[in-house]
């Protein structure tokens, strides 16, 4: 794996990702491929049907001679055809010669590539519904826990925690509708020859790449260029996006379960140790790791459309290039995948520390709301300067809010002592907070569960 290292990965489920990226899971792609362009090309009659037949029976990983395969390619340096020659030989009677049959290698490597892509687009899109359906309970659970909003690192107005929670669910369906939708684009096979003109297949070419895309489960490009990179960096972008997701949540926490705020814990397991020097330190590891592998995959995406240009009708400086970070892409979001999953579901927000937080100003946070109130009687412009003047001076002077504000005599003719007190608690000012939880808690398990169901 080419992500970043955190002792915490050895302790989480995989649910199977990491050994999609096998060499074993290459070469039975690899195999697949070659069983599926025999049975299509044989279906259209351009080779005989008993090849294809006996092609399927002996691309099988048992029947290939691996030692055989890495002595040619001491020999000959080309990373395709040695895998060929051992197939070829697997096959039966003269069926090997109709072994890859018309096309080149990339037309099996990148198709071969896209089908893993889309076998750990499936584990995603799994991964994604947990992540929903940890949030929905979360955002359920937490709807009316009032807590400091902030801008720019400061108070704001008061919000929930179950409102922060239904921001990043609506992100994440929208992470989850980009990805859906783009399936049709990305997870498509090439059989187009050499230069995609399916020049040794011209009458039947459309057919049989159409019917390779059938048996696969896979979509075709309706050019087959080999110098088409855009779906690979489409799919990259949308995991960078996914990932920016994950790395907003990650960042959250490490901040909020700074001993200084202390509104939420990571999950911990007693037993973990944090520090070879400190015994006391109980850190952010599942927030780190998403952090930190975040950052690294922003930059691929990048790196790949400056590939992507390259001229004429194949470069395999490209396709090296697009190998290396396409699987590091699919590695990086692997990590920080399974990290927000656990993190989504162990997280332990505080409530009693929100409400702490919330209440330090005692009351200034609430500023908007007794302006709104004034408002009515002064107008917004007027109403502002007044609480501007205010707060500025509570702030500054260090003195109390709600002394300030019965000490104005247009506030104190206009409100008793008691409603000033109503309009500066916390717990009064978070407008549909509430609501907005509860609404994306529905929405993110409805989605949650039509994930489960499809993949």
């Amino acid at each position: 794996m080419r992500a970043l290292y955190d002792s915490k990965s050895k302790t989480i489920d995989d649910r199977g990702i990491k050994s999609i990226f096998t060499n074993e899971t290459k070469y039975k792609t690899w195999l697949m491929f070659e069983a599926a362009l025999a049975q299509a090309q044989a279906e259209e009659g351009f080779i005989p049907e008993q090849a294809a037949r006996d092609i399927k029976e002996a691309a099988k990983i048992e029947n290939i001679d691996f030692e055989e395969m890495d002595r040619i390619y001491r020999e000959i340096g080309h990373g395709f055809v040695p895998f060929l020659k051992v197939l070829v030989n697997a096959c039966p009677g003269d069926s090997g010669k109709y072994v890859h049959y018309g096309i080149t290698t990339q037309n099996i490597q990148q198709s071969s590539q896209m089908y893993m892509m889309k076998l750990v687009h499936d584990k995603y899109m799994k991964l994604l519904g947990e992540i929903l359906a940890n949030l929905s309970d979360l955002a359920e659970r937490t709807k009316d826990y009032v807590m400091p909003g902030r801008t720019h690192g400061r108070h704001a107005t008061p919000i929930t925690y179950g409102y922060k929670v239904s921001v990043w669910i609506s992100d994440f369906i929208e992470c989850y509708e980009r990805l859906k939708e783009s399936e049709k684009r990305v997870f498509k096979l090439m059989m187009g020859g050499a230069v995609g003109t399916f020049s040794a297949m011209p009458e039947v070419g459309l057919n049989v790449q159409k019917r390779v895309a059938e048996l696969t489960d896979m979509y075709y490009m309706e050019v087959p260029s080999r110098n088409i990179s855009t779906h690979k960096l489409e799919y990259m972008m949308n995991l960078a996006l996914l990932c920016n997701v994950c790395h907003k949540i990650g960042e959250e926490v490490y901040s909020t379960t700074l001993e200084e705020v202390a509104e939420v814990s990571e999950g911990f397991k007693k037993g973990t140790v944090g520090s070879s020097t400190m015994p006391h330190k109980i850190n952010p590891k599942l927030a780190k790791g998403i952090i930190a592998n975040s950052q690294k995959l922003y930059s691929l995406p990048g790196v790949g459309m400056y590939s992507a240009v390259r001229p004429y009708e194949g470069d395999s400086s490209s396709y090296m290039l697009f190998d290396g970070i396409v699987e590091e892409a699919l590695e990086l979001t692997t990590e920080v995948l399974l990290r927000t999953e656990e993190l989504t579901r162990t997280i332990t927000p505080h409530k009693e520390r929100m409400l702490h937080n919330v209440m330090r100003n005692k009351g200034l946070d609430n500023t908007e709301y007794v302006m709104m109130k004034m408002a009515d009687k002064l107008g917004k412009d007027e109403a502002h300067s007044l609480l501007y003047d205010i707060a500025i001076k509570t702030a500054a002077d260090g003195e109390d809010f709600f002394t300030n504000l019965k000490a104005d005599k247009l506030i104190s003719s206009t409100f008793t002592e008691e409603e000033i007190a109503s309009f500066i608690d916390p717990r009064n000012y978070v407008g549909l907070s509430v609501e907005l939880a509860e609404k994306e808690a529905i929405r993110a398990k409805e989605i949650s569960e039509a994930i489960m169901t499809e993949y």
